[in-house]
């Protein structure tokens, strides 16, 4: 059951959209710290994702990698996707096309494994949580959830696109 719900997103209704946005544009707002914010406990609760990263892959001290230039430049990348995909949640062709080019790059170029893109999204879905305290609803989880579940199967859909072999 767990997988199968993992394989298709479930529909985001334009009250949930609306929710999505909303926190986002407050988290957006402090897009390099936060960003920065996902990727050091991404690295830290599951150190194998490093090995993607040469500039910082040998690095084990949280404080280190805040620091580091090239994590800082990945994690506005990052940041800037997701904003993209969550500006325009209305334009599915949008959503599908960004999430798709993501998923070829770390598929084909980047060799990445894509359970990394459910463990690094869950991190998202954390730290989201934290940022907004109390204003982080039920309704709001469970928006953010839909919104998790959207971005896996877009990038996981790239990657069977391509025809990737675990």
């Amino acid at each position: 059951m767990e997988i199968e719900r993992w394989e298709r997103s479930e529909e985001i209704s334009d009250a949930e959209k609306k929710v999505i946005q909303e926190i986002w544009s407050r988290v957006y707002a402090n897009c390099e710290d936060v960003g920065v914010s996902i990727l050091i406990r991404f690295f830290v609760n599951f150190p194998s994702a490093k090995q993607y990263f040469s500039q910082f892959k040998h690095m084990e001290d949280p404080l280190e990698m805040e620091r580091s230039l090239q994590l800082r430049k990945h994690a506005r990348r990052v940041m800037g996707a997701i904003n993209t995909v969550v500006e325009n949640l209305n334009d599915s062709e949008k959503v599908s096309s960004v999430l798709a080019l993501v998923g070829k790059a770390h598929a084909l170029k980047h060799k990445v494994e894509p359970i990394y893109f459910k463990k690094l999204t869950g991190v998202m879905l954390e730290v989201i949580a934290e940022e907004c305290g109390n204003d982080f609803t039920p309704e709001a989880h469970g928006a953010w959830t839909k919104m998790r579940t959207l971005i896996y199967t877009h990038v996981t859909a790239a990657y069977k696109e391509v025809g990737w072999a675990q």
